[in-house]
């Protein structure tokens, strides 16, 4: 039996992030694992043109920046990964990057706004597999690591 794949928050999942505090600053650690070849649904003008994941990806990124950005919303790091050295070798990923939101108010209301939620369909069409992580942001780190 192959391993369950994640796309979307489930229901039980955007109930416990809602619950969180809502007024301070997050950052949403990305995880992504694209298709070889996107999948549009019919009716979606880039149904059927050939494009892969990554490039559905990239015009997810692209069509939504300015969204993003009108709600104070950056990309803080960004990684290409090469190997799981811990970890199911299943889980291996295509692209790593945490963006930040100056609350999560900012994030709630990106993912509600209308344009924003038909541009979705490059993400879910190039997305085979993906990890989304709230994070609390510490600002000063200790020397070692967990501090």
């Amino acid at each position: 039996m192959a391993d369950p794949t994640y796309i979307d928050p489930d229901r039980e999942a955007w109930e416990i992030f809602k619950s969180l505090p809502k007024g301070e600053r997050i950052q949403m650690l990305n995880l992504v694992k694209l298709k070889p070849l996107a999948e549009y649904p019919q009716g979606h003008p880039d149904h059927g043109r050939g494009k892969t994941g990554l490039e559905a990806y990239r015009a997810y990124g692209r069509t939504t920046a300015h969204i993003f950005q009108r709600l104070g919303g950056r990309q803080v790091w960004a990684g290409k990964p090469q190997v799981t050295v811990t970890g199911p070798r299943s889980e291996d990923w295509d692209l790593a990057f945490i963006a930040e939101y100056p609350n999560a108010e900012a994030f709630i209301a990106m993912v509600r706004d209308p344009e924003y939620r038909d541009l979705v369909a490059h993400r879910t069409a190039g997305t085979a597999d993906s990890r989304l992580v709230r994070m609390e942001p510490i600002d000063e780190p200790g020397e070692g690591f967990g501090e």
